[in-house]
């Protein structure tokens, strides 16, 4: 049974890794998938790796401008809102000595903002009993050196999820973060140093009791359980998709 059909979802940030799994995953589930990426090229294959049940749509989420070009597309097509993936982040090593203005808010801007942004645009379009997913990191419950910034605006994700639970829960609509630990994507490579890149997988994979990285597939295993009914009395809370990282 396709457990989203005939629901339509958005996913930011979905040209690629996580977020391109999931808009795969939950198109194969049956729903009609909104993907967002800032790249039109990337955003072009990504649409073509899922089919005729994908819609791409060209944006930033920190601008506000550019999301309302998505409120559009998904209001053109007549169905309202069931599942947001709010996905779209990244981050970058920096030292507490070298952090720059312009490292703060390029990370706060996409992954705390884009993430307030993106939601707040979206809820007049939220079908009652529709499902947002934030995601989060394992960064924010560790002290991961010179990652400080992308750690504190994960640690805001979490804060917003339970706060929007709380204030969303009168028209039926549920909130939850999941939390992936490292996930082997072309973004989790792009943070090691030149030359450091299996050096840098091999640490990350030390530290998870299961004794690998996780795959973006596993992740969207885990969004599709929070946007479907299979979830519905599950609000506010974080699902930790780490190999036990945190818990073991």
């Amino acid at each position: 049974m396709e457990l989203l059909n005939n629901k339509t979802a958005l996913v930011t940030g979905g040209t690629s890794g996580i977020g391109l799994a999931t808009a795969q995953r939950l198109a194969a589930e049956g729903a009609h998938v909104f993907v967002t990426g800032r790249n039109q090229s990337t955003l072009d294959a990504a649409v073509a790796s899922i089919g005729e049940q994908a819609t791409g749509v060209r944006g930033d989420v920190s601008r506000p401008e550019d999301l309302d070009a998505v409120v559009d597309a998904i209001r053109a097509h007549g169905r309202g809102l069931d599942v947001v993936f709010a996905n779209a982040g990244g981050g970058e090593f920096a030292a507490l000595p070298d952090i720059t203005p312009e490292h703060l808010a390029d990370t706060f801007g996409t992954n705390v903002y884009g993430t307030v942004y993106t939601v707040q645009k979206m809820l007049p379009l939220l079908n009652p009993g529709a499902s947002v997913v934030l995601t989060g990191s394992t960064a924010a419950h560790n002290g991961t050196p010179s990652f400080s910034a992308y750690a504190a605006s994960k640690a805001a994700i979490r804060s917003l999820g339970r706060t929007w639970a709380a204030e969303l829960a009168e028209r039926g609509i549920r909130v939850n973060t999941v939390t992936p630990g490292p996930i082997e994507t072309r973004g989790l490579k792009e943070l090691a140093p030149a030359g450091g890149e299996q050096e840098l997988l091999d640490q990350l994979t030390a530290d998870v009791p299961l004794g690998r990285l996780g795959r973006p597939d596993e992740i969207a295993s885990a969004v599709v359980y929070l946007g479907s009914d299979l979830s519905s009395f599950v609000t506010g809370t974080e699902l930790f998709v780490d190999g036990g990282a945190e818990q073991l």
